[in-house]
């Protein structure tokens, strides 16, 4: 079975409907970007994480079991992306998922991987 069509045939009307709605360049090296980094799994566990709930980065330590450094390095990742946020009160720090289009990729994300399993 191959991948490619045996027939040479372009569907005039279907390409310029398409082509009318594609995306801009920029628009989609900025989604390929976010998915990039959601392609981590130690960055979807501490996204999940944060889904539950705001934690400080020694109670994301100590959820995921890595050091408060490791954490600190994937949050940078992940705050750079615009995919968290953060707030002060002193010296602690909490993190939250940045709004609810973040929760929405993860909750997407994980039903499809749910339902993408071998039964």
């Amino acid at each position: 079975m191959s991948d490619i069509c045996d027939v040479f045939c372009i569907n005039k009307e279907a390409v310029e409907v398409v082509r009318a709605k594609m995306l801009e360049h920029n628009l989609v090296a900025d989604t390929a970007e976010i998915f990039k980094v959601l392609g981590d799994p130690t960055r979807m566990r501490l996204l999940y994480a944060l889904s539950q709930r705001e934690l400080c980065v020694c109670d994301l330590s100590a959820v995921l079991g890595m050091t408060q450094s490791a954490i600190s390095h994937q949050l940078r990742v992940l705050r750079s992306a615009r995919l968290v946020r953060y707030r002060k009160t002193g010296k602690i720090v909490y993190y939250t998922l940045a709004d609810a289009h973040v929760t929405q990729f993860i909750d997407v994300g994980v039903d499809h991987a749910r339902e993408s399993q071998p039964r």
